[in-house]
């Protein structure tokens, strides 16, 4: 065997797994854009969460207020 088939060889091996670890690291990428894009799905915006608080506590102002003004308050 000369060395021109050994090299051939050597660098068809190192084209394989260069390929092979594309291919993983597109994938990996490839799943990352669909998790981060189904973020909103499944995750709250602060504004979001922000505003349901406030109208939580704007509604938990409201009952307390009601108690306050009870009549048959002791």
């Amino acid at each position: 065997m000369d060395y021109q088939v050994l090299f051939n060889i050597a660098v068809c091996i190192a084209g394989f797994f260069g390929g092979w670890t594309l291919n993983r690291i597109y994938t990996a990428i490839d799943r990352l854009d669909g998790d981060v894009r189904n973020m909103p799905i499944n995750y709250v915006t602060k504004d979001d969460y922000r505003d349901d608080i406030k109208d939580m506590n704007r509604k938990l102002d409201k009952i307390f207020d009601l108690l306050q003004t009870k009549v048959d308050k002791a």
